[in-house]
């Protein structure tokens, strides 16, 4: 592993300035940028602590409605809290989806938005890499795709996003608020990440020092609480990265849909919101015509990036669908046994999760 400093800051200000400088990077967990300094494929001149900041692992109700999780909340609180869980329960699963129990219990809700591609030819330094190296070529492109994008890619990168969290938020029109040299400013998160174009070295919009300090819910955002539902298809179901995952939300007014929601995961260098699926449903009524119709509109442009991606389209489609299904039945009252699993089912048979939608007031577990 390369020498790097190491600061410790105290606030938010002495963070920016600490992380100034070039090669500098921002230490909270560490669960990917550790392994990425140890692999040799992150190499931070500096190291700046931002783990005893004040202010950053609250969740708090904002006045209008919406909900503000801060950036160094854990993922296992912030799916454990029983108030979020209960306004949001598509992110709850998608949190208790993802990883493992060790590693929620240590992840943080700004590292998981920025926690880099786990395509094996990025982490392979023998391989060429755009993204390691600008220029250097993508040694994915006619390799072992199985696991690469379908939407969004270029001749430069076929890499996915790996984050199970950031589908559900990009469906449900989060807000990622940025602290920099140059003052505050607030990034839907559907464009903070970028696709890869001819620059896929840069994953998100982020300017050298900038800090992520929180994440934000629009008060509409809590009104799908009633149908919402995240499913992940994965090859390992006790703790793989999605092949391909839906955030899939309705809002229902008179037995028809006033509004839905759908984002993928596991199929581009971002959450994909498909608006097009979204308009399509308005309106409707909910049911399997009108679900895969859906589908075929949110997976609309979508091309097999190698030899082995082309199964991912129309996996892709059957979980749009199922997704919306499941959203139909209802949120259920736990998070069932096996989140965001499509082994899960619509009993939820097993052992039920401490989460309950029902339960009393906010609290942490």
């Amino acid at each position: 592993m390369k020498r790097f400093d190491y600061t410790r800051a105290g606030s938010v200000s002495e963070a920016v300035a600490a992380a100034a400088g070039p090669g500098a990077a921002y230490l909270a967990a560490g669960t990917n940028l550790l392994d990425l300094m140890k692999g040799g494929l992150a190499t931070p001149a500096r190291l700046v602590d931002i783990t005893r900041i004040p202010g950053l692992s609250a969740i708090e109700a904002l006045p209008d409605g919406g909900t503000r999780v801060g950036a160094l909340v854990r993922n296992s609180d912030l799916a454990h809290d029983i108030g979020f869980a209960r306004a949001y329960p598509a992110v709850a699963e998608a949190l208790l989806a993802g990883a493992s129990a060790q590693l929620r219990n240590a992840a943080t809700t700004g590292g998981n938005l920025m926690q880099r591609t786990r395509c094996p030819y990025f982490y392979d330094p023998a391989s060429a890499c755009n993204k390691r190296e600008a220029g250097a070529g993508c040694a994915a492109i006619g390799g072992a795709t199985r696991l690469h994008a379908v939407l969004g890619f270029s001749d430069a990168c076929i890499a996915v996003q790996p984050s199970d969290l950031c589908v559900p938020l990009a469906a449900l029109d989060a807000v990622v608020e940025i602290a920099g040299a140059g003052g505050h400013r607030a990034v839907p998160l559907t464009e903070f990440h970028r696709l890869p174009g001819d620059a896929p070295e840069r994953d998100t919009v982020l300017e050298p020092g900038e800090l992520i300090v929180a994440v934000s819910l629009p008060p509409e955002a809590a009104g799908f609480a009633a149908h919402a539902r995240y499913l992940k298809v994965r090859e390992r179901t006790s703790y793989a990265f999605a092949l391909v995952s839906a955030a899939a939300m309705l809002a229902l007014d008179g037995g028809r849909i006033r509004e839905a929601r759908i984002a993928l995961g596991g199929v581009a260098l971002k959450p994909w919101r498909a608006r097009g699926a979204e308009a399509l449903l308005a309106g409707r009524e909910p049911g399997e015509a009108a679900f895969r119709e859906a589908a075929e509109a949110a997976l609309e442009g979508a091309a097999p990036s190698g030899e082995a991606t082309g199964f991912k389209i129309e996996l892709a489609r059957r979980v749009v669908a199922r997704a919306f299904r499941l959203a139909l039945a209802g949120s259920p009252e736990r998070v069932p046994a096996l989140p965001g699993s499509a082994f899960a089912g619509s009993a939820f048979a097993g052992s039920p999760s401490p989460i309950s939608r029902n339960a009393g007031a906010s609290a942490h577990a």
